[in-house]
């Protein structure tokens, strides 16, 4: 679709819209005398979203050059947390919304897929029995949530009694508590030492080689060589809980491997789950608008190159339905 014709859909004859900005006063959204969008949009939360929303801004603003664009990550706990509050137009959240939320008047649009995967380190005592074994769903709730299974002979099923040192987020964060849903908990469940935020995480499981985290996809694997970022590696998980990686479980190696198996369902859900933009109430504000539409829309197409799934053409008109562009 050209510009203008995009801009022409979204907006028709719209006029001057008005939102609260970070700092808590008013900004003012338009369409210019050459008849571009001008103003501001602000976007925070979840890590997992981070990477993907960065590339939708730098697009959207080489499409409308009038649009400055600020996108922060804190966690999905913090991006509700600002949009409900007024002072971002839209929370990234990697979680399903609480009724609690949605009480509030939080509205989601649910924009990409991805997945949180179990993270060890590259040098791991027992890496190559995992990756022969794998590690259970049971075997993971021994450890995070009651506490049980205490050295990687145990996950490995062998001999070696190195122990096991278990990490979590410290912020509130979908990564956590989606990991938890799967474990049939909640994040305040999850056992270990608490660290902020993925890329803290993705440290320390880079500086102990008996580490044992969770970091979302686009953390523990580099975007650029689609190889697990360096000193990382993800601990395979044996799904029909056999006692080995079937060739059907076996996808590991590269992101394509994993977005393609989240994406087909052999990855088990959660730990994969949508990613949503989270507002408070149906954004009226024009430039807003325009924005959450080229995500639903055209934005679609950034998802695959960073590495995340597209979201069912079936969300996508229902996020479009809810923002009032499609009948």
């Amino acid at each position: 679709m050209k510009k203008k014709n995009f801009v022409v859909a979204i907006l028709g004859a719209a006029v001057l819209a008005l939102s609260l900005t970070a700092c808590g006063g008013k900004k003012e959204s338009k369409i210019g005398q050459n008849g571009e969008l001008e103003g501001e949009i602000s976007l925070s939360g979840a890590f997992a979203l981070y990477p993907l929303a960065v590339q939708w801004a730098a697009e959207f603003q080489k499409l409308h050059p009038g649009v400055k664009i600020d996108v922060s990550a804190g966690g999905a706990g913090k991006g509700v947390t600002d949009a409900l509050a007024g002072v971002v137009d839209f929370g990234m959240v990697s979680r399903e919304l609480s009724d609690a939320e949605i009480e509030r008047g939080a509205v989601g649009f649910a924009v990409a897929k991805d997945a949180v995967v179990p993270t060890i380190n590259a040098k791991n005592p027992v890496f190559e029995d995992l990756k022969k074994h794998g590690v259970t769903r049971d075997d993971f709730i021994a450890v995070w949530i009651k506490g049980e299974k205490k050295t990687w002979g145990q996950l490995a099923g062998t001999g070696n009694s190195t122990p096991v040192v278990a990490y979590t987020r410290s912020d509130a964060c979908g990564a956590a508590e989606t990991w938890a849903l799967y474990l049939g908990g909640k994040q305040e469940d999850l056992q270990g030492t608490a660290v902020f935020g993925d890329p803290g995480l993705a440290a320390a499981i880079q500086k102990d080689e008996n580490g044992l985290g969770l970091n979302n996809i686009g953390y523990a694997y580099d975007t650029k060589t689609g190889k697990p970022n360096p000193g990382i590696a993800v601990a395979p998980i044996d799904v029909n809980g056999n006692g080995k990686i079937d060739p059907e479980e076996d996808f590991y190696g590269t992101k394509k491997e994993i977005v393609a198996a989240i994406a087909d369902g052999r990855y088990p859900s959660p730990p994969a789950r949508d990613l949503y933009l989270v507002a408070k109430d149906v954004p009226a504000d024009t430039v807003v608008v325009a924005f959450l539409e080229y995500v639903l829309t055209e934005g679609q197409k950034e998802n695959g190159p960073q590495g995340y799934i597209e979201i069912p053409q079936d969300k996508l008109d229902a996020g479009l339905r809810k923002l009032g562009v499609k009948e």
